[in-house]
């Protein structure tokens, strides 16, 4: 996954790169169709907004202050979902999974993946 617009407000606003390898096990007789689970990693970058604000009261001042820095995660996690193949070819796939962070040092400690997809097998 690569974000070409920074701007963009939602799940993923802040992920500018991902790379997600993963080892997907069908539970059925056909091949890559049925209901499975997955094993996947994730190497993730983009950009965090951190906001500290405290109020002093010596003072009866209040403060704020922004920053934004870059990061690197590396996550591990299970998906579960289903894929279906009609017999003339067109495919529909739902997946949902949840991943941790392995190098302990994020805030975001927890990643989600999912999709759906709608296509066409060429067979």
């Amino acid at each position: 996954m690569v974000s070409l617009d920074s701007e963009i407000e939602g799940i993923d606003e802040y992920r500018t790169f991902s790379i997600t390898p993963y080892y997907r096990y069908f539970f059925s007789s056909k091949y890559a169709q049925g209901f499975f689970v997955e094993a996947f990693t994730m190497l993730h970058t983009g950009d965090e907004e951190i906001y500290n604000d405290y109020y002093e009261s010596a003072t009866d001042t209040y403060y704020s202050n922004y920053e934004r820095n870059k990061y690197t995660y590396f996550a591990v996690g299970i998906s579960a979902g289903a894929k279906f193949v009609t017999k003339r070819g067109f495919i529909a796939k739902i997946y949902l999974g949840i991943g941790r962070d392995m190098l302990g040092n994020s805030d975001i400690e927890v990643v989600g993946r999912g999709g759906v997809s709608i296509g066409y097998r060429f067979q």
